[in-house]
C-alpha cells in the first residue's frame, strides 16, 4: 500500500524523542536468539535482515514483550501507543509515544517521543466507524479500511482512487472526530483467501462441483476433544473436511481422508460486518501436532499466544504460498472487502498471502501464536518485500475466547 496527501491538516506533530531520566531494567532481556536455521534464513529473505541485523530485532522484541505493558501503565492517561521500529541503520527500538509534555528518557534500546493524541482518543473515534457498520451502517464504495496508525498518532482511513469524498462522508457519518483522521489511497482493495499441523492444506467439498481450499490455522482442544482454528469464511457448520493429499501437503486439489467437520463458524454476509473464524472437530484417529508446518523450512512448535504488537516478526504458513514472513504494521484494522464483508478487529500484516492460505497459522519465531489467515491484497509474486502486499489475521485468542478452546502447546 501507498501513501498519499493526507485530508486537510488532520495530522501530528512530527514524532520527536524528548530528553528525561526514566529508569528501567534492559538488561533483564534475556537471550532469545534460538532459532531454527531454516527459520532464520525465511525471516532474513523476507524482511530483507542480516543475521546480525535480525539477533538485534530478537532482543527488542523479548524487551517490547516484557515492558510494554509496564510503559503503558506509567504513561497512564498519556499514552499514545508502543511498536517496533527499524532505524536508519538496520537496527530496531522499542519506539514509545506519550502526550506528557515532562520530558522522558529510557535506555539505548527504548525511544520516548512526544505525540498529539492519546491511543485512548484514536480508539475510540476508530470504534465509532466500528459501532456504525455494526449496527448496519453501510460502507461506502471506495472505502477499504480503517485503523488507529501508532507512527503517525492518527486515525487511518484507507481509500481507493480517487474516493477521498467517500471516506469523508464516512467519517462524518459516524461521529468521529475528524481531526484525527487521515486518509491513505491503497492500491488494491482486500479479498478473501479461500482456496495435522497448522499451515496444511484442507479441502471442502459441498457437492456443488467444487472442491474448495483453506489452511490449518491451529490445533485446539475444546474440553479433551480434538479441534483446530481456521477462519470462518472456509465453511459452515456440518460441513466435512478433508486433508488435501494424503497429509494436508498436496498435491493440490487431490482429496484426502476425511478428517473433520466444521463446528463453529462465523463469517458476516455481503453488507454485514462481524469476525472471520472458525474450528473444526477432528474425527477418527487423527492426530494434533502442536507445531506450523514449515514447507520448506523447519516447523516451529507453537508455544503459546502472546499477542505481538506493531513491528512484531511474524511468519505465515499456507497450502498455496508455503512459509512467507513480514511483520505486523497494523493492530486491530476494520477492513472491507472487496465481496462486500466488512471483517473487524483483524491485524495487518506485510507478509504475502494468496487464495487458498485462508485460515492458516500466523505465528512468531519464538513460537508465539497470532492468528489464522483471513484475506490480504497483493501477491507472493515479484520481489518481496514490497508495499503492496498486505495480508490480515484474525487474532487466535478471541478465537479460543469465543468457542471455549484451549490452544495445543508443545
Amino acid at each position: 500500500m501507498r501513501k498519499f496527501a493526507s485530508w486537510a491538516k488532520r495530522g501530528l506533530f512530527v514524532l520527536s524523542p524528548l530528553p528525561l531520566v526514566f529508569a528501567m531494567a534492559a538488561s533483564a532481556v534475556g537471550p532469545t536468539d534460538n532459532m531454527p536455521p531454516t527459520l532464520r534464513a525465511a525471516m532474513q529473505r523476507d524482511l530483507g535482515l542480516t543475521s546480525a541485523q535480525l539477533s538485534q530485532y530478537l532482543k527488542i522484541e523479548r524487551l517490547s514483550e516484557l515492558q510494554s505493558k509496564q510503559l503503558a501503565t506509567a504513561q497512564g492517561r498519556k499514552f499514545a501507543g508502543s511498536w517496533i521500529e527499524r532505524q536508519a541503520d538496520g537496527t530496531f527500538k522499542l519506539v514509545v509515544a506519550t502526550t506528557s509534555s515532562f520530558p522522558q528518557k529510557g535506555p539505548a534500546d527504548i525511544e520516548f517521543r512526544t505525540a498529539r493524541h492519546t491511543f485512548a482518543d484514536l480508539a475510540a473515534s476508530k470504534a465509532q466507524l466500528d459501532t456504525m457498520v455494526e449496527r448496519g451502517g453501510k460502507v461506502p464504495n471506495g472505502v477499504y479500511s480503517w485503523y488507529v496508525d501508532l507512527p503517525s498518532n492518527t486515525l487511518v482511513v484507507g481509500i481507493g482512487k480517487g474516493k477521498q469524498n467517500a471516506g469523508i462522508d464516512f467519517v462524518a457519518n459516524s461521529g468521529a472526530n475528524a481531526d484525527y483522521v487521515r486518509f491513505v489511497e491503497e492500491e488494491e482493495q482486500a479479498s478473501k483467501r479461500a482456496a495435522l499441523k497448522g499451515g496444511h492444506g484442507y479441502l471442502r467439498n459441498p457437492g456443488d462441483g467444487y472442491l474448495y481450499a483453506c489452511s490449518i490455522g491451529f490445533n485446539a482442544l475444546k474440553g479433551s476433544t480434538p479441534v483446530y482454528v481456521t477462519a470462518g469464511h472456509c465453511g459452515d457448520a456440518g460441513e466435512s473436511v478433508y486433508l488435501e493429499g494424503s497429509a494436508g501437503t498436496g498435491p493440490q486439489w487431490t482429496l484426502g481422508p476425511q478428517v473433520g467437520a466444521f463446528s463453529g463458524s462465523s463469517f458476516p454476509g455481503s453488507g454485514q460486518s462481524g469476525p472471520d473464524y472458525a474450528y473444526v472437530t477432528i474425527s477418527g484417529a487423527n492426530t494434533q501436532v502442536a507445531s506450523v508446518y514449515g514447507w520448506t523450512t523447519a516447523d516451529v512448535v507453537v508455544k503459546g499466544s502472546t499477542a505481538g504488537g506493531v513491528g512484531t516478526a511474524i511468519c505465515r504458513s499456507g497450502r498455496t504460498s508455503g512459509w512467507k514472513c513480514g511483520t505486523i504494521d497494523q493492530v486491530d484494522v476494520s477492513v472491507n472487502y472487496s465481496t462486500g464483508e466488512t471483517i473487524t478487529h483483524v491485524n495487518r500484516t506485510t507478509a504475502c498471502s494468496e487464495g487458498g492460505d485462508s485460515g492458516g497459522s500466523f505465528i512468531t519465531g519464538p513460537g508465539q501464536a497470532q492468528g489464522v489467515l483471513s484475506g490480504g491484497s497483493g501477491s507472493c509474486k515479484g520481489k518481496l518485500p514490497n508495499n503492496r502486499t498486505r495480508s490480515y489475521f484474525q487474532p487466535v485468542n478471541p478465537i479460543l475466547t469465543a468457542y471455549g478452546l484451549t490452544l495445543k502447546t508443545g
